[in-house]
């Protein structure tokens, strides 16, 4: 895919770490002109040093989203693509979950890539189209006990993706989703971090793989990467899922 992106506009969210991360310097490499956000902007600024532009950005703000998009268009004279990645969890099963919680996992998780659809939208239609990716889960397909407010978002930014997907195909703006297994993240980190012992359930998860493993941000970043790309160009509304394996094997 070496220069699948040149001279395109992208626009990753939640760069700081994890599959963010990955995914800036993936588009990079194929030649993309990149802006990077996050909250946490040492980390973020770190990881888009060399290769893109960082902007701090608070995906759960309007305002800040509208703005991050604006930027790219007065920047670069477009938007071609947008990944809504950026997302925090909460450990806790759903009978204990606060309302603060709730609201804060919504707030990120799916406020923050609906705000995102909706000002990519805005200039992709008046260019002529684009793509976006929304960075879903297998817990929009699946339960975990212990990620009920995490999986309910995530389950709405399948939703999202197939409105937008059939609301704005005709204007060349295509939108698909990825639903990645557990993957080397921060997030899953704290996840297993959060048992009482943690190498076990770590165990047990890498267990439950038919590919006998949990995936690296990369594996995950590749497959966005061809739905952001012409190479998908007959692909909207889709949830890929990346997951070695596991929701084929458990259900």
């Amino acid at each position: 895919m070496s220069g699948t992106f040149d001279g395109q506009s992208v626009i990753v969210t939640g760069v700081a770490s994890g599959l963010g991360s990955a995914l800036a310097r993936e588009f990079a490499a194929e030649g993309a002109l990149i802006i990077g956000c996050d909250v946490n902007d040492e980390a973020g600024a770190a990881v888009m040093e060399g290769i893109g532009i960082y902007r701090h950005t608070d995906v759960s703000k309007e305002a800040e989203v509208e703005a991050l998009v604006d930027d790219a268009v007065e920047r670069f004279g477009r938007l071609d693509v947008l990944v809504n990645n950026a997302a925090i969890q909460v450990e806790e099963e759903l009978a204990d979950t606060s309302e603060e919680q709730l609201d804060r996992v919504l707030a990120v998780n799916l406020k923050g890539p609906f705000f995102g659809c909706k000002h990519a939208i805005r200039v992709m239609r008046k260019a002529g189209g684009g793509s976006i990716v929304n960075i879903s889960s297998v817990l929009a397909l699946a339960g975990d006990p212990m990620l009920a407010a995490y999986g309910a978002a995530k389950g709405g930014v399948l939703a999202l993706t197939k409105s937008a997907a059939v609301k704005y195909g005709r204007e060349g703006i295509r939108c698909n989703a990825v639903c990645p297994g557990d993957i080397q993240t921060p997030l899953v980190e704290a996840y297993f971090a959060a048992a009482a012992d943690p190498a076990a359930l770590r165990a047990q998860a890498e267990s439950e793989y038919p590919i006998g493993r949990i995936g690296q941000p990369r594996e995950v970043a590749r497959a966005v990467l061809f739905l952001a790309s012409d190479a998908a160009s007959f692909v909207t509304g889709e949830a890929l899922v990346v997951d070695g394996g596991l929701l084929a094997e458990c259900y």
